[in-house]
């Protein structure tokens, strides 16, 4: 029995040996570069960027924070840290460790709770962002429709790369994850609004519209109104039937 075991011993030693030495050799299948991303993570002081910065709602936010905590039981205040972030964040046009800080005395919990949430979602910005914040959808449906051409566009007609802001602080340009909006790609956010539907030309247009403090109507910059085909319509082109249609005529 001893020499049975010492055999499959040394045989499933010698097998394991092999594999590592298969496995090793073996091609990887993941040939892209890695991809990093333009948000912050991780907070180091800086001028523009600190405790000693004081941050106060406003008067007018202030109420808006007391109708977002009474909609939380007592106990669970804290469940109002996003859209108390999401506030600071459209005062301030940013969200400061100054924002994080207030959020966490308003909601009584470490400041650590909030800068884990504020760290999580890439919709905070940690660093000061231009009057027009562009975020350009790269996912595979804008993707498909040419979003890495209006990347390109935006990034060669501003003199910028993907994470910066331009030196007069009106454009920063970013990178984002699905825009909801596939069937109108490829898509850009400007702010709150969407531009669909997008080419060189109209992102051009778009973009020196906005330089000149202009505001173009969101939504498709195509022909075609909201999501409707790009084509015209294909189903529901005659008036509709009545009521009987196609019901025998005994029933």
């Amino acid at each position: 029995m001893n020499t049975l075991r010492t055999i499959a011993g040394r045989s499933f030693r010698a097998n394991l040996s092999r594999w590592a030495v298969r496995s090793t050799a073996t091609r990887h299948l993941h040939a892209t570069t890695t991809q990093r991303s333009a948000a912050i993570f991780v907070h180091r002081d800086s001028p523009d960027n600190n405790p000693n910065i004081p941050f106060a709602f406003s008067t007018e936010n202030l109420k808006t924070v007391d109708r977002i905590i009474a909609k939380y039981p007592p106990q669970y205040k804290k469940a109002a840290i996003i859209p108390l972030l999401h506030l600071g964040q459209r005062q301030l046009g940013w969200t400061s460790i100054s924002v994080m800080n207030e959020v966490a005395r308003i909601v009584d919990v470490p400041p650590m709770r909030v800068y884990e949430v504020a760290t999580f979602y890439t919709m905070f910005n940690r660093k000061p962002v231009g009057k027009y914040f562009l975020q350009v959808c790269t996912t595979t449906p804008c993707e498909l429709c040419g979003s890495t051409r209006i990347l390109d566009t935006i990034r060669k007609h501003l003199g910028i790369e993907v994470g910066e802001t331009t030196k007069d602080g009106k454009f920063t340009l970013v990178e984002v994850e699905c825009a909801g909006a596939c069937v109108n790609a490829p898509v850009m956010a400007v702010n709150d609004d969407y531009y669909e539907d997008l080419t060189s030309d109209s992102t051009v247009k778009l973009l020196d519209a906005l330089k000149r403090g202009e505001v173009p109507p969101a939504g498709p910059q195509s022909s075609r109104k909201n999501c409707e085909p790009i084509d015209g319509l294909t189903t529901l082109t005659t008036e509709p039937t009545g009521p009987g249609f196609g019901v025998r005529e005994d029933l």
